[in-house]
């Protein structure tokens, strides 16, 4: 039988639209079938947002650490205390401060192997930032808090899965991130990731260009044809198989995203605005990489409907499916890679 999978949930921001689509995702009944839900958040907000949101028939079990989860309930641990204010869309200090609260506790109970992977709900990266929070966003916090280097927004939709070279860094540094070194370890990642994470034997990999065709062989530009290239080249030494560079706007267009595995852009919203254009209601963003699972909704806070029963709850439903997914994904691979077949050289022969 297979193992009922613990998910830590963040709250995020208090005041955004977490809770509801935290909510909307466990009433429905299919996901107590294939894990337990852990919320790291608190009794008084939840309360709050079912008075807002008009729900009465749905609660939470109350616990005191993950471990202490039962399947076939979704749980709730308290984070904070109980004068917790929510301002509806609206960023305050209290917010962040919040969402901060419930992400270092449940990763301190997933380091602890209370909780088995962890879904997190949206922050707001500004009201977040603290002597504790000195970082873009939860992909960099987490790389940190378990010491990665080598790691990569990927985000994922039964469409297509996209990577990033230079995740949230100001467009006018991208430049600075676009290296050999740098496109040849997110290539190494999304490879290793697709195969472990996500089951694919012999992933193909498109590669995006930096400039615009390319760099027509050095007119526009010459990035792709000094770096990007021989980073693609490198990697296919190492038995990678990463095809490219494309053309953006030609390889979105012509569907070229269909004939691949997984893209590799080079800066956030050359890789961000196609995926959204394509999957805004259930795209997930994963980290891949890291040596834990997390998963995200593939989208921000959304202040401006907070409260008003409108957020869809789809995207973070998908998330803590992927995430279980990838969970056993990685123990299937784990299973058989554990005792190989011994090399034979008579066997060899005789073939």
């Amino acid at each position: 039988m297979d193992k009922i999978v613990k998910v830590g949930i963040t709250h995020g921001d208090i005041n955004g639209i977490g809770y509801e689509i935290i909510i909307k995702s466990l009433m429905d009944s299919r996901i107590l079938e294939s894990c337990t839900p852990v919320v790291y958040g608190s009794p008084k907000v939840l309360a709050y947002y079912r008075k807002a949101l008009n729900i009465s028939n749905f609660s939470l079990n109350n616990i005191r650490s993950g471990d202490e989860a039962s399947s076939k309930k979704a749980h709730l641990i308290n984070c904070l205390d109980d004068n917790v204010k929510v301002e509806l869309g609206q960023s305050t200090p209290a917010g962040g401060e919040a969402a901060a609260i419930s992400l270092k506790r449940a990763i301190d109970e997933l380091k602890a192997g209370k909780i088995d992977v962890l879904v997190t709900a949206p922050i707001n990266k500004h009201n977040i930032q603290s002597k504790d929070f000195n970082f873009p966003g939860h992909t960099e916090y987490l790389a940190k808090k378990f010491e990665t280097n080598n790691f990569l927004m990927l985000m994922v939709s039964d469409k297509l899965k996209i990577g990033v070279v230079a995740g949230h860094v100001p467009l006018v540094k991208v430049h600075e991130h676009i290296t050999k070194d740098n496109i040849l370890c997110k290539l190494r990642v999304i490879n290793d990731s697709l195969i472990k994470d996500f089951g694919i034997r012999k992933p193909k990999i498109a590669v995006l260009g930096l400039n615009p065709h390319c760099g027509d062989n050095g007119l526009i530009g010459a990035e792709d044809r000094d770096i990007i290239i021989p980073a693609i080249n490198q990697a296919k030494e190492e038995k990678i198989v990463a095809l490219g560079p494309f053309a953006a706007d030609g390889f979105f267009g012509s569907g070229g995203y269909f004939k691949v595995d997984a893209i590799l852009a080079m800066y956030h919203d050359q890789g961000l605005a196609p995926f959204k254009a394509l999957s805004f209601d259930a795209g997930v963003n994963y980290t891949a990489g890291l040596p834990v699972i997390r998963t995200a909704p593939g989208h921000g806070v959304g202040y401006e409907i907070a409260g008003k029963n409108e957020a869809d709850e789809n995207a973070f439903r998908q998330a803590i499916y992927l995430a279980c997914d990838i969970y056993k994904n990685r123990k299937q691979f784990q299973e058989i890679t554990k005792n190989p077949l011994p090399f034979s050289e008579e066997k060899a022969k005789d073939n």
